[in-house]
């Protein structure tokens, strides 16, 4: 049920969405935000108040960074209290990334804050990106029967779909379906109407209140498994002291080669603090340790299972919880469970 009294606030970072062509070289540069405005006059039609906020200058996605989530967290506190919902325009590359970090420091969400962006400019005739915004701005501001937010939780909209920023993926480069959530289904498919699987979202805890986070730990990498790895290259990244969390991508369900080479390096970096998170190269299903041989060496050493975690999320919620300087046991248990619906615990 839309809320023609209501508001929300659209944040643009930047993005292909805003971009325009250099007429010189043919480069997609940002553009400022009356530039969207212009190309959209579809806003205006809106029963509802649009209030705009944009970083100066916008962005490539590719630039996004654990400061600039935090100024996104900012705005959204400094705000909160004004905005039935908020929308972020933000550019594709790195934006399954940016709602994994968001989901863990907007805590207790009652508000949708929904990003979407597009494939192609939106002063392209062919653009996806009126869709995908006009969409996200009325699920931000759509409410139940009681008036309360129907998507309370920090999401991704994009070419029909509305699904968990932190279980998103961005899957394409070319076609405008440029993101899947494999391991969960979505929250809604908007068609001639726009199609809530309630039982799906998140609710805020009624005993709860918002909190709004601001510490991330960089520390932390992504390393992904292939054939014929070298063990040199993988201990020097693992010998710097400044090391804290490691996302291991393994083959299927949680595997690794059995080199004793690359156990030792595992073993002793878990030894003296570091945590590994073992998620799977595959896009969908889980990570499974006691499945194979390969995977249940990787847990007796000490490896941490990812389930079926992204790769986003699992990085974001390293340096989520090494930011809040957490003593190593609490981060370990942190770890190995759901903090914000990022991961479906099967074992």
């Amino acid at each position: 049920m839309l809320d023609h009294n209501a508001s929300v606030l659209l944040i643009y970072t930047g993005g292909t969405i805003g971009m325009i062509e250099n007429p010189e070289t043919g480069i997609l540069e940002s553009f400022d935000f009356n530039h969207l405005k212009e190309c959209v006059p579809e806003l205006k039609r809106f029963k509802f108040s649009i209030d705009t906020i944009q970083f100066n200058p916008p962005i490539d996605s590719s630039d996004m960074d654990p400061d600039r989530w935090c100024m996104l967290v900012r705005i959204i506190e400094d705000n909160y209290n004004h905005y039935d919902g908020f929308v972020i325009l933000h550019g594709t590359d790195t934006m399954a990334y940016s709602a994994s970090a968001l989901s863990f420091m907007l805590e207790n969400l009652d508000k949708p804050v929904i990003l979407t962006g597009s494939q192609l400019p939106v002063g392209k005739i062919r653009t996806d990106g009126k869709e995908n915004l006009i969409t996200a701005l009325e699920i931000a501001v759509d409410k139940d029967a009681e008036g309360k937010a129907i998507v309370p939780e920090v999401c991704i909209f994009f070419q029909n779909y509305l699904m968990r920023g932190n279980r998103t993926t961005k899957i394409n480069v070319e076609n405008f379906k440029a993101f899947n959530s494999y391991n969960y289904p979505v929250l809604a498919v908007a068609g001639t109407q726009i199609r809530y699987e309630h039982h799906l979202i998140r609710k805020p805890s009624p005993k709860g209140t918002q909190r709004f986070h601001y510490w991330l730990d960089p520390n932390v990498m992504i390393l992904k498994i292939f054939p014929g790895i070298s063990k040199d290259i993988v201990q020097s990244i693992f010998d710097n002291p400044q090391l804290k969390g490691v996302v291991l991508e393994t083959y299927g369900a949680g595997n690794a080669p059995e080199r004793k080479d690359l156990l030792e390096i595992w073993t002793r970096a878990v030894k003296r603090g570091v945590v590994i998170l073992n998620v799977s190269q595959c896009a969908a299903g889980t990570v499974e340790m006691n499945r194979y041989k390969s995977g249940k060496i990787l847990a007796d050493s000490g490896v941490f299972s990812g389930y079926d975690m992204t790769t986003e999320a699992a990085v974001t919620k390293l340096m989520f919880l090494f930011g809040h300087e957490m003593e190593l046991e609490q981060v370990k248990q942190q770890i190995a469970r759901p903090l914000i619906g990022e991961v479906s615990i099967i074992e």
